[in-house]
Order: structure tokens, then C-alpha cells, then sequence
């Protein structure tokens, strides 16, 4: 049904990454959801009351909310589809991730709710009325939730969105709960086991689990979470790709919503090569990164002295002696500076993002390390992290 809705309705459905179509598959989603909780909720809220079931009750208001979350869905791709704007110069991407993070809070206020209802139960329990239909509409509810699953993490994975994976696995946990609800129905008919709170606590339990796990997601994105190493080593192996790179660095990758990636690097060319020549081909790159991931790349060219025999053993002696201290240190804009009296080694050290040596002890350690080779050696050196 999902499918054909988005082949009516959306037109250039399998070009993911443009910000229109993410808009049409997200609202459509956050719709059809709603549509489809809105029934579940009154259907169970029905039965629920009729059987005095508090897990059932539970359930249907879980649908509600979700329903809810639907709404908040669909505004959430309709805000971040908005152009950029003096005030966002870098366009609204991000309210897909705020909108998935109040789909978290409003899951994580529901299960608290569900709790302290259930512990009542649990302390005060109340007689169950057996039901037909109620089994038969919590069946139907788990059929339906586990359809809204598959077709929410399917467009999830297209549109890589993490408002619909937040959507996708609450569906997912709401078959769960259903299925728990509907075990504490059976086993009162059965065996006459009162366990409809119990059932009601733990279908809480299972929705504060997703509401966190989602919200940990979203908060991440919103903060800024390092990018997946396989872009990553694509994005270097693009750039070094063409001849005359002879290295990249400071490679950050900035993302204001999917779709919406800023790229940023340094890379070294050989010095010697025309200016022109060499700014022609960072022009020509930046252009590939473009098209290839849809961003806006931003490279700065670095011009390295290439062929240099005492600028070449130097730095196989700087990068022994980093080597030795942590086989993770890298090294970038190596260069040589002679004087009358001394000799300076100028150069940027790389040390892994979680890292807990203080920078300045390091470059006391890299200092008296180059020293030991030569008193006239001296370190002009920078210690930064990793952003990728």
C-alpha cells in the first residue's frame, strides 16, 4: 500500500537524496501513519475499556501517541525541506532530527505514564473481562504495526533518515507490547492468570527502551556525530585518485541534515608545479566531490616540497621517532627551514580523537626526542585530533 501511495504521489521517487523528494517520502509517511494509529487507538481504547484491561488501554494510548509522533513527522520534513535563509545560511535540514527528537521525548512521556498505571494495577488488581474481539484486534494491531515497521525502515534506509528510523523502530517495539498484551489476555482465559499489569509494566519498559534509544540518536546527530569510515575512506580515495595529490588532511565533514553535507580538506601538491595548473585541478575536484555526494567541497591547496633529499630523511626521522611514541600519529605540512645557527622542523601532528595525552607534554616528548638526534633540530610543531 506504502509503495503505491509513493509511486502516485511522489514522482522522482528514487532520487533520495534531493531535499523535495526526502519532504514527499517523509510526510507521507508521517500521514499514512496517522491514519492507520488513529484506528488501532480506537479500536483498542474500545476494547480496552469494555475489559477493563489496563494493558490494552496502555497499548491503544501508546497508539495515540504514535499517531502524534506521525504528525510531528510530517511537520518535521516540511520545516526541514525549507530553503536556506539569511538566518540559515545552511537551509532547516536539521529540524528532521529535532522533530525525531520530539518523537522520542513524547514516546519516553508515554512510557512513564504507562508505569506508574501498571505499578498501580500491580498493587490494586482489577478483574479482566475475556474477549473475542479483543484478541482478534490485537492480532490485526500486531499485523498492521509489523507492516509499518518494514515500510518505515525501508524508506528510512533510502532516504538514510533518522526520524524515520526513530519511527521505525517504535513500530517495531509496539508489536512487542502488542503481543505481550495480548499473552496476559490468553493466559487469564487459560490458566486464569492475573498478569495484565505486569504485561501493561513491561510493554512500558519496552517503550521507554525505544524512546531512549532514539532519542540517544537524534541528540547525537544534533550535536554532530563523526562520519561513517566508509564515506570517508571514499572521499580520500576520490581526492588521491587524481595525479599529482600527494596527500591529504584535515579532512571534516559537516552535515546539516542528510542531504545537506559540507566537505573540507587540505590537500598537498608538489610546490613546483605552476600555481594555475595545480588550482585548476583542486577546481576540478571539488566538482567531483559535488556531484558524486551531493555537498558543497571546499579544498585548500597546500604546495609540499617534493624531491628534496634532506627534507625526505628528516621527516622519515620525525616519522620513526612518532612511530615509536604511537603507531596512530600522522604527520602532514612537513617542511625545513634553514638558519645560520639551527635548523627548523616545522610540521602538524595528527593524534587519534580519543586520545588523553596533554598536547604540550607531547610536544615536549617530540622536542627532546629530535633533539637527541641534533642540538641544532628545532620543533616548530602543532598537535591537533582528528575530525574523521
Amino acid at each position: 500500500m506504502f509503495g503505491l501511495l509513493a509511486r502516485i504521489f511522489i514522482k522522482d521517487r528514487k532520487n533520495y537524496l534531493d531535499p523535495t523528494v526526502r519532504e514527499k517520502y517523509g510526510m507521507l509517511s508521517g500521514v499514512f501513519g496517522m491514519i492507520l494509529n488513529i484506528i488501532l487507538f480506537s479500536g483498542k481504547l474500545t476494547v480496552g475499556v469494555i475489559c477493563g484491561s489496563i494493558a490494552m488501554t496502555a497499548d491503544a494510548l501508546n497508539n495515540l501517541t504514535d499517531a502524534a509522533s506521525s504528525v510531528v513527522t510530517f511537520i518535521g520534513f516540511r520545516l526541514a525541506a525549507k530553503p536556506t535563509d539569511r538566518e540559515h545560511p545552511f537551509g532547516h535540514g536539521r529540524m528532521e532530527y529535532i522533530a525525531g527528537l520530539t518523537v522520542s521525548i513524547l514516546i519516553l512521556t508515554v512510557a512513564i505514564e504507562l508505569a506508574k498505571s501498571s505499578i498501580s494495577g500491580i498493587i490494586t488488581p482489577e478483574p479482566i473481562v475475556y474477549s473475542t474481539i479483543a484478541v482478534v484486534v490485537l492480532a490485526v494491531s500486531i499485523v498492521v504495526k509489523f507492516y509499518m515497521f518494514l515500510y518505515n525502515r525501508a524508506t528510512a534506509k533510502k532516504i538514510d533518515s533518522a526520524a524515520m528510523r526513530a519511527v521505525a523502530s517504535d513500530s517495531l517495539s509496539d508489536c512487542v507490547a502488542t503481543f505481550t498484551v495480548l499473552l496476559s489476555l490468553l493466559a487469564n482465559k487459560f490458566f486464569g492468570w492475573q498478569i495484565d499489569a505486569v504485561c501493561g509494566l513491561i510493554v512500558a519498559v519496552f517503550i521507554f527502551f525505544n524512546g531512549f534509544s532514539s532519542a540517544k540518536e537524534t541528540i547525537g546527530l544534533l550535536l554532530g556525530t563523526a562520519p561513517d569510515k566508509e564515506l570517508v575512506d571514499e572521499i580520500l580515495h576520490t581526492v588521491t585518485a587524481h595525479q599529482g595529490i600527494i596527500g591529504v588532511h584535515d579532512l571534516m565533514v559537516h552535515n546539516y541534515g542528510a542531504g545537506r553535507k559540507f566537505i573540507s580538506l587540505h590537500a598537498e601538491v608538489d610546490s613546483k608545479v605552476d600555481a594555475i595548473v595545480s588550482h585548476d585541478k583542486i577546481d576540478n575536484i571539488e566538482r567531483e566531490l559535488e556531484q558524486k555526494y551531493k555537498c558543497i567541497a571546499v579544498i585548500h591547496m597546500d604546495p609540499v616540497l617534493v624531491g628534496d633529499k634532506k627534507t625526505e630523511e628528516l621527516k622519515e626521522m620525525v616519522l620513526k621517532i612518532l612511530s615509536d611514541m604511537n603507531e596512530n600519529y600522522t604527520v602532514h605540512d612537513f617542511r625545513i627551514v634553514d638558519g645560520r645557527t639551527h635548523t627548523n622542523l616545522i610540521f602538524d601532528v595528527v593524534i587519534p580523537q580519543d586520545s588523553k595525552i596533554n598536547p604540550v607534554m607531547l610536544k615536549e616528548r617530540i622536542r627532546a626526542k629530535i633533539k637527541e638526534q641534533s642540538p641544532d633540530y628545532h620543533v616548530v610543531c602543532q598537535i591537533e585530533k582528528s575530525y574523521v
